[in-house]
């Protein structure tokens, strides 16, 4: 690089700049598809136009948008963010609930104690980043519900054990330095050596959106504050020269919505109930119940007309639309509350919640927002709706990679691609220039920006022989022209 003067816009920038213009097309020749998969928990679908919100809207108009994302059912924050990278329903990838009793097993998961580290608790399905590495790539999980447990015999190519206390701000610096290929200590840098595939979570707005309730104006700043985060990850993203590569795409999304709630809204199951005759397994407003043995039918017959504001199924019984049946996770009777309801044992007992999720995934309210920029998708483009399933194959599509069975559509949602050729679903080589229209467009525009470098450089010199001339004039005008 150039020597560097301490001054911003001085030769530290032009130097900057020329390695910027040389290496830029270069680093994408040949180098596999990135994908950054962020998720906002409890991000609901409508919170994007409730305060202003620049970054949101920024990346709309780059990219494309879904109105409304159905998700799958139970719309809770294990099981909505498994289906995400596996594109599977909950009976079929396992993870049916934030707690779990498996009979088969004889054991208790909880998504609060080291029981969500078990491996055979999702061993049911092969999320995206093992898939990737399998053909070939490598995978980033940050604190992603199941990107720190070994499955099928794998982790994340690199992965951060989940800690809440670890601000967003690490976090994104962390899966960006990922994706630049940087080593710890090392220090080296190289677009096709880092991450192809990264999983990134955030806690909020979901916390928020349950101590304070959806409808809380407190919520705004809460909202606020997302975007702002939203806005140092496209900031860092950029400083790196990711932003702009033809080779990265971003989809930032949610696991679901949220309702509010009310204390006048419970439910008391032991107004029907005694509680010597069942088990309680997760919380509300699904709740699944495991009668004693024998004692099915009393159980089923004592709940079943108790409150007109809960449903109650037999497990068989349960519709098939909610795709939430064909798994012995569930248990044999569920319990669920209508839209705004709360169950629980005893209202005396337990924190009472202002919001919630975890409804029928038709609800509008428990719908996430899905936002997605990047060379692979169309520009300023508006989708009215999708299913949470098929966001799995559309992802596998960007990568090329070969998706797992399951019960996504690429067909459903081909029209947020820039390019919606039919997929070959083959393996990408490795070191195989494979030519697209971006990569040649990031060509042409590094062809470009070499040349004006060179006009620039050029004029400086000729600049450096006149006295007392300012020979940074240009640098401005250069700095606003190419956006950088």
């Amino acid at each position: 690089m150039l020597g560097c003067s301490s001054q911003r816009g001085g030769s530290c920038y032009l130097g900057w700049l020329l390695t910027l213009t040389l290496t830029l097309p270069l680093a994408t020749r040949g180098a596999r598809p990135k994908l950054l998969l962020l998720s906002f928990d409890g991000f609901r679908w409508d919170y994007v136009d409730r305060v202003p919100t620049p970054n949101f809207h920024a990346l709309m108009e780059e990219g494309s948008i879904v109105e409304q994302v159905e998700n799958t059912y139970i719309t809770k924050t294990f099981p909505d963010h498994y289906t995400l990278v596996t594109g599977l329903h909950a009976e079929t990838h396992g993870i049916v609930g934030n707690e779990m009793y498996d009979p088969d097993l004889n054991a208790s998961f909880s998504m609060e104690t080291h029981s969500a580290y078990e491996p055979r608790w999702w061993a049911g399905a092969e999320p995206l980043w093992v898939t990737n590495q399998k053909q070939g790539g490598r995978s980033g999980g940050v604190m992603w519900p199941g990107s720190d447990v070994e499955i099928g015999g794998a982790y994340p190519s690199r992965y951060l054990p989940y800690n809440a206390s670890l601000s967003f701000e690490r976090r994104v610096e962390t899966m960006v330095a990922w994706l630049m290929g940087e080593r710890p200590g090392e220090g080296v840098r190289s677009v096709q050596g880092g991450v192809d595939f990264g999983v990134l979570y955030w806690e909020e707005p979901d916390e928020s959106g349950h101590n304070l309730g959806p409808e809380n104006p407190l919520m705004d700043a809460v909202i606020a504050d997302i975007d702002d985060k939203l806005g140092f990850l496209r900031n860092e993203l950029r400083k790196m020269g990711l932003y702009l590569l033809p080779i990265v795409n971003l989809i930032v999304t949610s696991d679901h919505g949220m309702t509010q709630l009310s204390k006048d809204k419970v439910i008391e199951l032991d107004q029907y109930l005694d509680r010597d005759l069942y088990t309680w397994v997760d919380k509300s407003p699904v709740v699944g119940i495991l009668p004693r043995d024998g004692k099915l039918e009393e159980v089923y017959s004592a709940l079943v007309e108790a409150n007109p504001n809960m449903v109650v199924y037999r497990r068989e019984q349960i519709p098939e639309r909610l795709h939430y049946r064909h798994n012995n996770r569930i248990m044999p009777i569920i319990i669920e509350a209508k839209e705004g309801w709360t169950i629980t044992q005893n209202r005396t007992t337990g924190p009472h919640m202002l919001g919630n999720h975890g409804y029928d995934n038709t609800l509008p309210s428990m719908h996430p927002v899905l936002v997605a920029r990047g060379p692979a998708f169309r520009q300023d483009y508006v989708k009215s709706s999708m299913r949470s399933v098929d966001l799995y194959p559309l992802m596998c599509h960007i990568l090329s990679v070969r998706p797992r069975p399951n019960n996504g559509s690429l067909a459903r949602v081909m029209d947020l691609l820039s390019e919606p050729s039919p997929p070959t679903h083959s393996t990408p080589l490795e070191g195989r220039y494979q030519p697209s229209f971006a990569t040649a467009l990031g060509v042409v525009l590094g062809v470009v920006m070499v040349t004006v470098f060179l006009v620039v450089i050029v004029k400086q010199m000729t600049l450096r022989q006149l006295p007392s001339r300012q020979s940074e004039m240009a640098q401005p005008l250069l700095l606003e022209e190419l956006q950088l």
